[in-house]
């Protein structure tokens, strides 16, 4: 049994951010370690039940509306300005009450500068896609062309060089460290056989274990009388698409043989969807991988979760994808074989329905979905990640 440990977790207020790493958070703490978690407040409700000390600090992040500016670097610079925010107020903890080791969210430069400047290891746990060799060339290449890239650069540096960080340069720092956790399947992961694989472990989606109940793994009853179950959900942040769900309605409503759930968010009201067909429930919230565990298809928006929460569960899946990343995320799913993507403006009743026919009538996509299943349970999960992360305490920051 390693030593018990203080070991600190600092993430973002972002929902999608903070849920794929719970289980760990809640594991460590399990097994006896004492585990700090720095964030807003506005996330409490999610970390507390973990048994994780809450740290709080204030975040400008825009995740409460959703407000995301479009252009590339007024986002990035929105996560820069955060850091510098934050590293103050982080200082004042863990200068005094130093961690052992230090976790941190991709978004969370300030927790890097505190490891380094005390010479604690520390892990990155991502909860999307990683970096490969090659990336900067193929991927952030035309990000570093934008108007204002150079601002954005020189700003970064001026923080760095002033933050107490042994790592000067920009682009090693917004790197991994020397260990990464990727909670993703690694099927998921674009050019997976370009990834430096010392440095990064694919764990796969993180959930709770066996016998651990939690809000994320509620239970859930497929009706008794429903042949096939459908699961419509856009994740937790950008929900508000009414249209898309009266399309979606249309398609699926009085379809024979399905029971559609469809979850709506927190932004739209049902009123809005206009009369419910009787095989169809709506809701603001549903338990998601419990609902996946027994469906048979999946309407999703291509984030990261619900994508290994579907490829964990071995249901094909319908990709809307609204931003980049999840219409590369889209692409890798049709890839593997298990999805059709539709872009909202194709989404229509008529394409929706003839998706859903299609993907569950295909022997092939059976096949390959339980494929995928069984290599996701695979990759270890929560038990595999909690244990990488008790081998690095003590190990020297690289």
């Amino acid at each position: 049994m390693p030593r018990r440990a203080h070991i600190a977790m600092v993430g973002i207020p972002a929902v999608s951010h903070v849920l794929p790493s719970l289980e760990i958070i809640r594991e460590l703490v399990a097994r006896g370690h004492r585990v700090t978690y720095a964030n807003d407040p506005a996330v409490a409700r999610l970390i507390e039940p973990t048994g994780a000390e809450l740290v709080p600090f204030s975040s400008g992040l825009p995740v409460g509306d959703n407000e995301w500016p479009e252009d590339p670097i007024a986002a990035m610079t929105l996560f820069l300005e955060d850091a510098i925010r934050a590293l103050p107020e982080l200082r004042a903890v863990y200068d005094r009450d130093p961690a052992d080791l230090y976790l941190y969210d991709i978004g969370s430069y300030a927790a890097r500068v505190i490891a380094e400047s005390q010479g604690r290891p520390l892990v990155q746990l991502s909860p999307t896609f990683v970096g490969w060799d090659g990336y900067a060339e193929e991927v952030g290449a035309h990000i570093w062309a934008l108007p204002g890239a150079d601002a954005y650069r020189a700003k970064f540096l001026e923080w760095l060089a002033g933050s107490g960080a042994t790592t000067s340069d920009m682009d090693a720092f917004c790197g991994h460290p020397s260990r990464a956790l990727a909670l993703i399947s690694r099927a998921m992961q674009p050019n997976a056989d370009r990834v430096d694989e010392k440095a990064v472990t694919f764990v796969g989606p993180c959930f709770a274990l066996t016998g651990q109940a939690t809000d994320q793994a509620a239970v859930w009853s497929r009706p008794a009388d429903a042949e096939n179950v459908l699961l419509i959900s856009l994740g937790s942040a950008d929900t508000r698409h009414p249209g898309f769900y009266r399309a979606c309605l249309t398609a699926y409503g009085d379809l024979p043989g399905w029971q559609v759930i469809l979850q709506i968010g927190k932004y739209t009201d049902p009123a809005e969807l206009g009369e419910i067909p009787s095989n169809v429930e709506v809701h603001d919230w549903v338990p998601q991988r419990a609902i996946l565990g027994q469906a048979d298809a999946f309407v999703t928006h291509a984030g990261m979760g619900g994508c290994g929460e579907g490829l964990l569960a071995g249901v094909p899946m319908i990709a809307v994808p609204r931003t980049t990343e999840q219409e590369m995320n889209a692409d890798r799913l049709v890839a593997l074989g298990v999805a059709r993507r539709l872009d909202p403006p194709s989404a229509t009743p008529e394409a929706l329905r003839t998706a859903l026919l299609d993907l569950t009538s295909s022997p092939a996509t059976a096949a390959r979905s339980a494929e995928l299943r069984t290599s996701a349970k695979s990759e270890g999960g929560t038990p595999r990640a909690a244990d990488l992360i008790e081998s690095a305490l003590g190990e020297p920051v690289r």
